[in-house]
């Protein structure tokens, strides 16, 4: 059923079963700029930070996820920029925010061209948290 989400102590269920199999295929098949990302941040290179990817919230995938900061960060290709896109993400991050979450959206040209800028501005959102 759309907008389900079961809820544990921890809040919306992580590994809600009917994402599974798309995270998984997400993780397997990711973008340059996602791949680019996760190069910085696995194995808590960032801040000594732990980041997931592809991360089940409810019935919603996030890019990458932060459980220490409660904090996620999109990554946005040319699909994001279409009105269809947006509207979605409008919808979701208005779900995730209202859960307390932090949200940044990066687009996979600032990911792949300014690398350095990205982080220094996740850098500094972090610190405010």
């Amino acid at each position: 059923m759309q907008g389900e989400v079961l809820v544990n102590s921890r809040g919306p269920k992580s590994g809600f079963r009917k994402t599974i199999l798309l995270r998984r295929q997400l993780r397997k098949n990711t973008t340059e700029a996602e791949k680019i990302f996760w190069s910085k941040v696995a194995r808590r290179q960032f801040y000594n930070l732990k980041f997931r990817k592809q991360h089940g919230i409810g019935n919603y995938i996030v890019d990458f996820y932060c459980s220490e900061k409660k904090f996620i960060v999109e990554i946005d290709g040319d699909t994001h920029a279409e009105n269809d896109g947006r509207k979605k993400d409008e919808i979701r991050s208005k779900y995730l925010l209202s859960l307390g979450y932090n949200i940044v959206r990066y687009n996979n040209h600032d990911i792949i061209n300014n690398i350095e800028g990205v982080f220094e501005d996740l850098k500094e959102k972090l610190i405010l948290l």
